[in-house]
């Protein structure tokens, strides 16, 4: 069913699009090779969108916690959108994303969009799609067709041509950018010799289709496989199954393995317009793939150099840098050859934020040294079990799930070289790969074991011994929480459908594996059928997790239900202080 263009749609479109890319991130990663090869286009996409995305849930958390407890605009919203992927744009890809978002939301702030719905809010999007595309290229210092830029243009060419209401507007812009990033190889040598399609394209169509799916309620065609052959490309109609071909903007086709410059230099800047000018003036003497974007004071500046320090300094003489990240090229081809491999070279060094930072050794580096546990976890109790482990804790706060720059910060903190990080959420799998891809661009081996529950979390790192080589650790760790099998207690909070049948405000739900199976009235009556069920089919060990307020003598009563109801049959508690879920269980 169509929905209006506004504020829900645009959280809607957010979320739609962090999460196909996070389903794509590895697919668009895997064909990056253009400008350079370093295979991160798609975690730089997927950070700069989940950067987005919360800058807009903020957004609405701030209106709702107003003495007014009012609903954002559409105009707070695009902004805080905006906002968010400017001061989060990662890489060339991301940096790009950040100024097409940008347009829109000038154009959506302030344009038709805000006027009647209908053929106004058509128009708005159909400007704000052209006013994207538009300052994408401004940002640009050189422009190169067969990148992001040429899929941009082709989807506001398509929104034009629409007719009808804002969901047929997207759609063709989605559809008008799919077929222009079917003809990048042949735009663009690079792509064509790899038998890919654009990478920064690739992400930019996925974003699209996010608000099509948003406007319309209808999920957009897949996009379809894109291959090479030995005697040329075959192109179908597109996929996330090892398509594609790079960043985004014009630049060379080279990086430091065949000549081009050594370092990616990228930080937000303080400055006025006439100083940014002459900042890109001499940025683009220093190096290629220069990106500016922003405005109002605020820029993300980005750039390849063979003098990082020149970059830097060019910023201090330009306003305020700070959040400067310089990232050496030194490895590309090898970490693009092992995307998701073990060491993965090219350093990146984080400079302090001062003005009397000088480049890639201006900042302290910390030398890595052995192994860390790196676990997300629900509550203080379980945070403070994680550290007596060894482990770096990651506390969730209750509707607010940690980012990946979260979850990077916690990988940084523990000062290793090699890292297991346990996710201990289904919802988490995209933000914890997004995460480890960059930790693993910094230097770090990561691996990510895909716990689903804080208890399979517990299991893992029961076995985890540093000891031993890190692949036969990350197998026992995996298989411990793999034979783990998980549940949860809840309180519905209004009547809805269940697995189990209709559920009512109040009634406690017994959640198996992640679907309710279980609907009682009392929390120790239906945690003891949720435990009979689990353990009739076997089980050696159970944990109980208890969460914030919930009396000892609930973990009594269910010690002694399964110590007379199971033989053999050991139980562990865990004072978890989860503030969502009363009791959480594990059976091994």
């Amino acid at each position: 069913m169509p929905h209006t263009l506004d504020a829900d749609a645009v959280r809607t479109w957010c979320g739609l699009a962090l999460d196909a890319l996070g389903r794509a991130r590895a697919d668009i990663d895997a064909i990056n090779v253009y400008p350079v090869a370093d295979g991160d286009t798609g975690t730089n996409l997927y950070l700069t969108v989940e950067s987005a995305s919360r800058a807009v849930d903020a957004a609405f958390d701030g209106h709702a916690a107003s003495p007014a407890a009012s609903r954002p605009t559409l105009a707070d919203v695009v902004r805080a959108m905006a906002h968010g992927a400017l001061i989060g744009a990662q890489g060339n890809s991301g940096t790009i994303l950040a100024q097409l978002l940008r347009g829109m939301a000038d154009v959506l702030a302030d344009g038709p969009a805000q006027g009647s719905p209908g053929a106004d809010e058509a128009d708005g999007l159909r400007m704000a799609l052209r006013r994207a595309a538009d300052l994408a290229y401004l940002a640009v210092a050189h422009p190169v067709e067969g990148t992001v830029l040429t899929v941009a243009v082709a989807a506001a060419e398509g929104a034009e041509r629409a007719t009808g209401d804002a969901a047929t507007v997207a759609r063709a812009a989605y559809e008008g950018a799919r077929t222009a990033l079917q003809a990048t190889p042949g735009q663009l040598d690079v792509l064509a010799r790899a038998g890919v399609v654009d990478a920064g394209g690739y992400g930019l169509v996925t974003v699209l289709g996010g608000l099509a799916e948003a406007l319309s309620g209808e999920a957009p065609a897949a996009l379809a496989p894109v291959r090479s052959r030995g005697d040329g490309l075959t192109r179908d109609a597109l996929a996330p199954a090892g398509t594609h071909g790079q960043d985004p903007a014009g630049c060379p086709a080279d990086s430091a393995a065949d000549g081009g410059p050594a370092f990616e230099v990228i930080y937000l800047l303080e400055a006025g317009d006439m100083a940014v000018a002459a900042l890109r003036e001499r940025l683009d003497a220093l190096g290629d793939s220069l990106v500016i974007v922003g405005g109002d004071g605020l820029w993300n500046v980005h750039v390849h150099v063979n003098d990082a320090g020149a970059a830097v300094e060019a910023g201090i003489q330009a306003g305020r840098p700070y959040r400067i990240r310089i990232t050496h090229f030194d490895g590309a081809a090898a970490r693009k050859a092992g995307a998701d491999g073990p060491d993965r070279p090219g350093p990146v060094v984080v400079l302090p934020d001062q003005h009397g930072a000088k480049g890639p050794t201006g900042g302290p580096r910390t030398e890595r040294t052995g192994r860390a546990v790196v676990a997300v976890v629900p509550g203080d109790g379980l945070a403070a079990l994680c550290a007596e482990a060894g482990a770096t804790a990651v506390a969730t706060r209750p509707g607010e799930p940690p980012g990946s720059g979260e979850l990077v910060d916690a990988v940084r903190r523990a000062g290793a070289r090699e890292v297991v990080l346990l996710p201990n959420d289904t919802e988490l799998r995209h933000t914890a790969a997004a995460a480890a891809a960059q930790a693993r661009a910094e230097g770090v081996r990561v691996a990510v074991i895909p716990t689903r529950s804080a208890v399979q979390g517990i299991a893992a790192l029961a076995v985890h011994e540093p000891g031993r080589s890190f692949d036969e650790d990350v197998v026992a760790m995996t298989s411990a929480a793999g034979a783990t099998r998980y549940a949860e207690l809840a309180v519905a909070e209004r009547q809805s459908w269940t697995m189990a049948g209709v559920c009512q405000a109040g009634d406690v739900l017994g959640m198996i594996d992640g679907d309710v199976a279980v609907i009682g009235s009392e929390l120790a009556a239906t945690a003891e059928t949720v435990l009979d069920r689990m353990l009739a089919s076997g089980g050696e060990m159970v944990t109980l997790v208890l969460g914030a307020g919930l009396p000892d003598e609930v973990a009594e009563r269910l010690e002694r239900h399964v110590r007379e109801g199971h033989f053999a049959v050991d139980t562990v508690v865990y004072h978890g202080g989860q503030p969502t879920a009363p009791l959480i269980i594990g059976i091994e």
